[in-house]
């Protein structure tokens, strides 16, 4: 025998009334939070009692005032297609909205810098300290990092400078060492001399070793009995 039909009116029994909200506002809070998983839907549930209490229900990573405020912007975006005069009235909520917020932020900045504290509890003034000595911490976390990573990165460049200037060294003694290879097997401990026959030419010795080159030169030699073509001719003419 199939179930019967049930008639969608308010209960008057209390008791009755009672069972049946528990019942099916827990299906209702099931059923959108499956929708919310299985279809990745963004649901927000709202269910207040006869006795007011609150029930509600939000997707994943998701607050219920964002859901509201979504709601709300949606909402006039869509009213505002349907009637364009009331866009004035839009945009004189949004900045009214905004002026409050800077506002907000104007005086929470005042606290931060420690003015303006008259009227605040000594809860309010803990709950500032704490936020300040958090502030503070994570200022000095990232000096703190900023630091190291500007050492390491000249620990670096020190470490590749110094190899450099091994490198550099290296080439250095190496092109010395060739060098001076080279000047031993060119010039080696030798002497060379030009000498002198008497017909008047400079002799020089010629002497290179490892050290500098030095040039030893001679003065040519006095003739003794070498006359010159004029006194010939007057002696010959002294004899006729």
């Amino acid at each position: 025998m199939g179930r019967g039909k049930i008639v969608i009116e308010r209960i008057d029994n209390t008791t009755s009334r009672q069972v049946t909200f528990s019942k099916r506002r827990s299906g209702l809070l099931k059923k959108a939070k499956e929708l919310s998983i299985l279809c990745d839907a963004e649901v927000g549930l709202i269910i207040f009692s006869t006795t007011g209490k609150l029930y509600e229900f939000s997707g994943d990573n998701r607050s219920m005032k964002s859901i509201i405020d979504r709601y709300t912007k949606a909402k006039e975006e869509h009213h505002k297609l349907l009637n364009p005069g009331s866009e004035i009235m839009f945009w004189k909520r949004e900045a009214a909205n905004l002026r409050q917020q800077l506002l907000d932020l104007q005086e929470n900045h005042r606290k931060l810098m420690g003015e303006q504290l008259c009227g605040m509890s000594v809860d309010d003034l803990q709950r500032l300290e704490n936020q300040l000595e958090t502030s503070l911490r994570g200022v000095q976390m990232k000096k703190e990092q900023i630091l190291t990573e500007e050492i390491q990165e000249l620990k670096r460049k020190g470490n590749l400078m110094h190899q450099e200037n091994v490198e550099l060294y290296k080439k250095v003694k190496f092109m010395e060492e060739e060098n001076t290879e080279l000047y031993r097997k060119a010039y080696g401990s030798r002497e060379i001399c030009v000498p002198n026959n008497g017909s008047g030419f400079v002799s020089f010795g010629l002497t290179i070793n490892d050290g500098p080159i030095q040039l030893q030169l001679s003065q040519p030699a006095q003739p003794h009995n070498i006359e010159t073509p004029t006194r010939t001719t007057e002696s010959r003419y002294k004899t006729r």
